[in-house]
């Protein structure tokens, strides 16, 4: 309670104390001293001193007190006051010294901690400032970005509420329905179900550097929408929430069709005066058509331009089949997104897929189909369906199924001659079945089922993908050393130029005649992937690919016929790679079956050589599991479904997996090419573990 009270009240008592024990003394003095002397006549005498000693006493103590009051306890809460002042508000100034002039050094510290207080508060107002201002800046040039750029963005909560939006998104969501909201379930607009799996994948891996390509559709299902969805850091315990880029393929399909539609009409503008002129010189008589040379030069002219006109569309026609717009894309997103359209176009439908990637221009498929089912419904045939997508030999085959009538088959012609997407492309739906290289026929499926077929040629089953197969070592361990001088060894790793690179084999024995299948590679200088410098070919084996070799990396034979051979290909590599440090994962095993060719060859792979399996045990330990699906997953790299067990795909895993691990290794001590080489070497017999 006595804390409570104020300094110099505190004081005050202090001294009252003092003048109550000062005259608790006197008085007890003074009877002492009375009956000693047991004079009754001097009692007088001792009560006048007495009385006189305790003014005296009271009259000092209060002028001590006043004193003390006045320069030490008023001075210090004015000292208190002052400071507090400074510390909870923004007043400026300095502290007058005068008021605490009998406190010593009390004043001037106080003043000298005043006085930096204020400048480091200036400073520090001025900082944030400085900082409000910039961020203001980026914060509008980021707004204007967001909503300028041509692709709609979404950040979403973990349980899938809307926390950001651009007004491309709105554009791209809103369609038909109510304007997004924050706080909004993103699933009033999208269709839950890829978003809610490519969700559900994300956090399976653990990794908020992880990203997944989505196909997904509205939710009134008139637009198909591409979609990147990447995790975002959460709280323990919580779950993490996503940013979604989005595009609308409609609007990508229109601009590809209208170019594919002007470009078939300039070649049939074209070609048919061509071939006019020809039938018209063919029927006149020669040297008619004017004197000598010229007849010949005019029919020379025709000639050529009929040639070029038919040369150029056949590789135009050639060309479609390879399109820009043929994709990865799952089964089950495909579907869902038709079926998107069918359920908005007041059509029944079930759907059930294998676990599949097809590749196919989605968009495409998806009008195909659903103006097909349009049609079917129109003509009264059916308005329930039933879609299915089967694995069906090396590709897929889709099956609309209904119950009712059988569709002719001359009907069918007829739809297929149709727009594909009337009032975005002329392109008939036939063009579709021309750009995949596939047709669609009817088909009964029982007594009172029909259905259409639309076969996909190339798709690819979705499995959890084993661990790599142990690898088998050709190994001799000086290659890593071999050939290296010291201004390799003293030199930073970040000054080095690398090559990582991945083959794909028709199997694991060198020795034994497999042979290499594809091999890519990508450079790194100056401590980036340069984008542009690839190196990624397939090879002719000159013999079959196993079965077993192609479920790993889907290489077939009739994809490597025409491919260059592998001598072809190791002097590309060779040049390729010339000057730079060679990086692959578990090199041993890649490096020899580039070893055993230089002999023939002429030339040497002496490159120095890393291996990311001993850097991963390095920064990691040799205890932690080192395959590239753990080291990436460590370093929070994700490697996509259709790129593991690609040379490229690997390729492009390794190098950034690589340019994770040289900082650290260079936060570990080793900055140099010699000291890591030195520290990966007390790690050499972890590949024969390995292997």
């Amino acid at each position: 309670m006595l804390l409570r009270l104020s300094l110099r009240l505190r004081l005050f008592l202090l001294f009252a104390g003092l003048a109550a024990v000062v005259l608790a003394a006197l008085v007890t003095g003074l009877v002492l001293g009375y009956q000693r002397l047991g004079d009754a006549a001097a009692l007088d005498a001792f009560v006048q001193s007495g009385v006189v000693a305790a003014f005296a006493s009271l009259g000092g103590l209060a002028w001590v007190w006043y004193l003390f009051d006045l320069n030490v306890a008023k001075p210090i809460d004015q000292l208190a006051g002052a400071l507090r002042v400074r510390a909870h508000s923004d007043a400026n100034g300095g502290i007058d010294a005068n008021i605490a002039a009998y406190l010593g050094d009390l004043a001037p510290a106080a003043k000298a901690a005043a006085a930096t207080l204020q400048e480091t508060r200036t400073a520090l107002a001025e900082a944030v400032a400085r900082e409000t201002t910039r961020l203001s800046g980026e914060k509008a040039r980021l707004e204007t970005l967001l909503s300028d750029v041509d692709a709609g963005v979404v950040l979403c909560s973990g349980d899938h509420a809307l926390v950001f939006y651009n007004g491309q998104a709105v554009d791209l969501m809103g369609a038909g329905l109510a304007t997004p909201g924050l706080d909004r379930r993103l699933f009033d607009y999208l269709r839950e179900g890829p978003i809610l799996l490519a969700h559900e994948r994300l956090m399976a891996t653990g990794d908020t550097d992880a990203a997944s390509d989505i196909l997904c559709a509205t939710r009134a299902g008139n637009r198909v929408l591409s979609a990147r969805m990447r995790l975002m850091a959460a709280e323990e315990g919580a779950l993490p929430g996503y940013v979604l880029t989005l595009r609308d393929v409609t609007v990508e399909h229109a601009a590809h069709t209208r170019r594919e539609a002007l470009l078939t009409e300039v070649f049939d503008r074209v070609r048919r005066p061509a071939a006019n002129l020809s039938t018209l010189l063919a029927a006149i008589p020669e040297g008619a058509a004017g004197p000598g040379r010229l007849d010949t030069a005019l029919r020379e002219e025709v000639a050529t331009l009929t040639a070029a006109v038919t040369d150029l569309s056949r590789r135009h026609d050639e060309g479609r089949g390879e399109g820009w717009t043929l994709a990865m894309i799952r089964a089950s997103d495909l579907l869902d997104s038709l079926r998107a359209r069918m359920e908005g176009a007041g059509l029944g439908v079930e759907t059930r897929a294998d676990a599949l990637l097809l590749r196919c221009n989605a968009f495409e498929v998806i009008a195909l189909l659903s103006g097909l089912t349009d049609a079917i419904a129109q003509a009264g045939l059916a308005r329930a369906f039933r879609l299915t997508v089967e694995e069906d030999g090396t590709g897929a085959l889709i099956r609309l199924i209904w119950q009712g009538p059988a569709l002719p088959m001359a009907e069918l012609e007829r739809w297929l001659d149709a727009p594909l997407e009337p009032g975005l492309t002329a392109l008939p739906r036939r063009s579709v079945l021309e750009g995949h290289a596939t047709e669609i026929w009817p088909e009964a499926v029982g007594a009172a089922e029909n259905s259409l077929c639309m076969p996909i040629p190339q798709a690819r089953r979705v499995v959890r993908r084993p661990e790599p197969i142990a690898r088998p070592v050709v190994y001799d361990f000086d290659l890593l050393s071999k050939a290296r001088s010291a201004k390799v060894q003293d030199t930073r790793l970040p000054d080095l130029t690398y090559v990582v690179f991945d083959t794909e084999t028709t199997g694991l024995l060198p020795g034994q005649g497999d042979e290499i299948v594809q091999i890519a590679a990508v450079r790194v200088v100056n401590g980036r992937r340069v984008e542009g410098e690839v190196f990624n070919t397939l090879v002719n084996p000159r013999r079959p690919i196993p079965l077993s070799s192609t479920e790993v990396h889907g290489i077939t034979d009739a994809m490597v016929q025409d491919a260059p051979l592998i001598e072809e290909v190791a002097l590309r590599f060779h040049t390729f790679a010339k000057g730079a440090v060679l990086v692959a994962h578990n090199a041993p095993f890649d490096m020899a079956f580039l070893r055993r060719l230089e002999p023939g060859l002429g030339v040497r792979f002496d490159n120095p050589v890393l291996d990311t399996v001993l850097l991963s045990a390095v920064v990691f330990g040799q205890h932690a599991v080192h395959s590239l699906d753990a080291l990436t997953h460590r370093l929070g790299l994700t490697i996509p479904e259709e790129a593991r067990h690609t040379a490229i795909g690997d390729t492009i895993a390794t190098a950034d997996a690589f340019l994770k691990l040289m900082p650290m290794l260079q936060g570990m001590g080793f900055a140099t090419f010699g000291a890591v080489l030195t520290e990966v070497r007390r790690h050499g017999r972890l590949l024969k573990d390995l292997n």
